[in-house]
């Protein structure tokens, strides 16, 4: 299958529209329907019905494939090309929202510090969102964070083939409003809270919950950002429990949210930097510089 064709049925797909995909590729609106004739004459099938613009079962099944190929011709192009080219001061540096702690921004300082002509760009976005923008060159360095247990490395997002290297574990908390009953306890087990009401945000997936304690968690209210203000928040008004770094909640003004550690099961918050091939120069050296 043409790479070429999987992106404008992609395009399509997404867009739910001929002419939207046309505009977003740069083509006709009659090329993008000869790109997608020509895709289905390959496959024999029909993988979009036209009234209204949508997969077809078949279809379905190729974007589960396509999405995927499509990113690691990517990243396999970004790879071969960071490879071969001359190491350059202008670094980008994508970050989940609690993966770039206040210990990684000191050790960026001194790098920078350390490196004048350093020019960093810092983007904040989802975990799998890092890991593309590292595969396919967008940026030179990503930082993703998740539970894990001590001293287990993450499951790394499929984008791929990405470097990973440990750089911070610290303690979770359970996070709870200030005036909770359970808010003045030395510790907490995960399982004891599996009948509270909490939070669903990417920021703590319920799922990952669910595996380490088993059923239970109940969603009182659905948090779609990545503001972590935004989801102390919440819990600080009443809204349900979420799981945080320790350090996310040194920063808020008492009686608003507080922090009561994990005892059962034995979790911490892990920072990884993820990079692809970094020949000798100013990405390589920070990217030690974040993991020293």
């Amino acid at each position: 299958m043409d790479p070429h064709l999987l992106t404008t049925f992609v395009t399509v797909a997404r867009c739910g529209s001929f002419s939207a995909a046309a505009t977003e590729l740069g083509y006709t609106q009659s090329a993008i329907s000869q790109q997608i004739a020509a895709l289905e004459a390959d496959l024999g099938l029909p993988l979009l019905s036209r009234r209204p613009v949508e997969p077809t079962p078949a279809g379905r099944r190729l974007l589960e494939h396509a999405e995927p190929l499509l990113l690691r011709l990517r990243a396999a192009r970004a790879d071969v090309l960071r490879a071969a080219a001359a190491p350059r001061h202008r670094i980008g540096l994508a970050v989940t929202p609690l993966g770039f702690t206040a210990d990684l921004a000191d050790r960026l300082a001194r790098a920078r510090a350390a490196w004048p002509l350093l020019e960093v760009t810092v983007v904040t976005c989802g975990r799998e969102r890092v890991a593309v923008l590292v595969a396919e060159g967008e940026a030179d360095l990503g930082l993703v964070d998740g539970l894990a247990a001590p001293s287990d490395p993450l499951r790394p997002p499929d984008a791929g083939p990405l470097t990973t290297a440990g750089v911070s574990e610290e303690d979770v908390v359970v996070a709870l409003p200030a005036g909770h009953p359970l808010a003045g306890r030395a510790a907490l087990r995960l399982a004891d809270l599996a009948d509270a009401r909490w939070l669903r945000t990417p920021l703590c997936p319920l799922p990952r919950l669910r595996a380490l304690a088993g059923d239970g968690f109940p969603v009182a209210l659905e948090h779609r950002g990545d503001d972590v203000r935004t989801l102390i928040a919440l819990v600080a008004a009443g809204h349900g429990l979420t799981l945080l770094p320790a350090s996310a909640l040194r920063t808020t003004a008492p009686g608003d949210a507080v922090g009561v550690p994990v005892s059962a099961p034995r979790l911490v918050h892990r920072v990884e930097l993820l990079h692809g091939t970094l020949p000798p120069g100013p990405a390589a050296d920070l990217a030690r510089a974040l993991t020293g």
